[in-house]
């Protein structure tokens, strides 16, 4: 338990800290990479360059001191975060060297004294017991299912499948010739990559994109323009290759009971997530929608394969935008609606005031829906979604 003075003190210098933001999380992000440069072979250095990472790292901190005293409150992202961490690996000893860097750089930054730093020094190994705790739970979690292990696993590579201009499917075996653990529709997969040409190993985590198998796991990956490892995946990974894989993660997944009509809103490359939730609501007993958003025909994946589960299953109802179709698009009627995805025009299928509703895609998209659901009076508890990368609240 922290004592009261710490309390006082972090919550009291939580604001200055939080003025020095960005300063000081670049500072901090730089100086633990200087000193501790094998780092760079765990964090998502594409995120360092856009600010990303740096952002989350000072909203955490901000949270936490502003949460210090009600705990509790910072379950739900400790839990996030918790998954995300052991989707790198992240160890006790790696705490230690994030908590020595960041009391150097608030001492560094701010000179507020020694009895600052001891108490965020107090106030930081509460935190990082909390973590530190949690995840090792995850990886024997993880490790005690059937099919389950600890850390990383080598897999072959034994399909790739072009799903459109900029989706490509990948599906995994274990190289061992054994069983894969099984993941709850909505959990991602964690990837290790350094072939030759990269200078530091790259993590990447992918939703799983089908239903739980015993034997397999399948990702499909939108190539980025920028992306480092999209694009290795798509040019040079094929079948045959190895790649090692940490065991499935996540806090975004299907919690629908049977009789609990479900919502799947996705955009672009969002909807893999949705698919692995699709694909395992065959046996559902309520409605189940599939709102779907995509630029045009060419962009769009799984579209025959969701259209044959709609026709298979007569609880499921498909319907689909494109922003900007074309003519092929309109000649063959590959869609339902042009523009953006709006709400409204499906509002009948979606007003059973039980219905829980999944969501994913890129920020915007995302805020966009939320929007358009709480407008229609659509409470939180109803709302669950997935941030590619670091998480943001909508």
């Amino acid at each position: 338990m922290l004592s009261q003075n710490t309390i006082e003190i972090v919550k009291s210098t939580a604001p200055v800290i939080a003025e020095a933001g960005p300063a000081m999380t670049a500072h901090f992000y730089e100086r633990m990479f200087s000193h501790n440069p094998e780092l760079k072979d765990i964090f998502n250095l594409t995120h360092q360059q856009s600010g990303r990472q740096r952002e989350a790292l000072f909203n955490a901190v901000h949270a936490y001191a502003a949460n210090i005293d009600n705990l509790e409150a910072l379950l739900p992202a400790v839990e996030k975060i918790a998954q995300k961490h052991t989707s790198f690996q992240i160890t006790a000893a790696q705490y230690d060297i994030v908590g020595t860097h960041l009391l150097a750089t608030i001492d560094e930054l701010l000179s507020p004294g020694q009895a600052v730093i001891d108490a965020w020094a107090e106030a930081y190994g509460i935190l990082a017991s909390i973590f530190i705790d949690r995840e090792e739970a995850i990886y024997q979690e993880s490790e005690q299912q059937t099919g389950g292990w600890r850390g990383k696993r080598m897999f072959e590579l034994v399909e790739k499948s072009r799903e459109s201009d900029v989706i490509t499917s990948f599906v995994f075996k274990p190289a061992d010739g054994g069983a894969v653990m099984p993941f709850k529709p909505g959990q991602y997969l964690g990837i290790y990559l350094k072939p030759e040409g990269f200078e530091y190993q790259e993590i990447r985590q992918y939703s799983l994109s089908g239903a739980p198998a015993n034997d397999r796991y399948r990702i499909s990956v939108k190539r980025e323009p920028e992306g480092k490892v999209s694009n290795y995946l798509h040019d040079h990974m094929q079948t045959g290759d190895r790649v090692e894989l940490v065991p499935p993660a996540g806090d975004f997944y299907l919690q629908a009971q049977a009789d609990t009509p479900v919502t799947l809103i996705s955009a672009g490359v969002g909807l893999t997530p949705m698919l692995a939730m699709l694909e395992s609501l065959t046996e559902q007993r309520a409605s189940v929608n599939w709102f779907h958003a995509v630029e045009n025909g060419s962009h769009h994946a799984f579209a025959e394969h969701v259209s044959q589960l709609c026709k298979q299953h007569e609880h499921f109802n498909s319907q689909v935008w494109y922003r900007i179709p074309d003519a092929a698009d309109k000649a063959e009627s590959r869609f339902d609606h042009e523009g953006l995805l709006d709400l409204n025009a499906v509002k009948d299928t979606i007003s059973d005031p039980r219905m829980q509703f999944y969501f994913c895609g890129p920020l915007g998209f995302m805020q966009y829906i939320a929007g358009q659901l709480k407008a229609l009076g659509v409470d939180d508890s109803r709302i669950h979604y997935e941030c590619f990368g670091p998480h943001k609240a909508l």
